[in-house]
Order: C-alpha cells, then structure tokens, then sequence
C-alpha cells in the first residue's frame, strides 16, 4: 500500500503537470505572432475535439463487427444538432444536449 506522502506527491505532480500543460502554451504563444493561416488552423480545434467525443459517444465499437449505433445518444443528438443550426450558440447546444439527454433517459 503506497505511502501517504507518496500519494500527496503524486496528486501534487499531476496538479503540476496539468497546469503546465494548459498555462505554459498561452505563456509561450503571448511572445510569438503567429501567422493568419496558423490561427485559421487552430480554429477548428474546438470543433475537431467536440466531434471526436460525440462520435466516441454515439457508437459503440465491437471488434470484428460493425459499430453500433447507442440509440438514447442518438436520440437526444437530433434536437441538439437543430439547435445547433438554429442558434449557433454553444451555451444554447450544451443546455438543450443536457435536457434532451435528460428527457431520453427518464423515457427510455
């Protein structure tokens, strides 16, 4: 059983590393002008990363087979993506993602 300074040291270091990982590229970035194409790449970031975790979460992998699709995910998609086009506002999307979510769970 690991030791209790080993377990503080351990939550401090990822504490650590965590911070840094999310500090040290603004600290850096706040020096350098990148250029217009870089910023335009990096723009979609957000959206390349939000796609990943709603695929990640709309299907279900099975070796050898077809993934298939996790219909309560789906179904509370649906009126998320419509508020998506309609509204275009991401406080909106998140906020009907979680009620429609809700809604389906509770039905199903």
């Amino acid at each position: 059983m690991p030791s209790f300074n080993f377990i503080i040291l351990t939550i401090l270091g990822s504490g650590l590393v965590t911070w840094l990982s999310r500090i040290l590229p603004f600290w850096i970035l706040r020096k350098v002008k990148l250029s217009p194409r870089v910023v335009e790449f990096l723009s979609f970031v957000p959206i390349v990363i939000m796609s990943a975790l709603w695929f990640e979460n709309l299907f279900h992998q099975h070796l050898g087979q077809l993934p298939s699709v996790d219909m309560p995910n789906f179904l509370a998609t649906l009126p998320t993506v419509v508020s998506a086009i309609i509204s275009k506002n991401l406080l909106v999307i998140v906020i009907v993602g979680i009620i429609s979510l809700a809604v389906v769970r509770l039905v199903i």
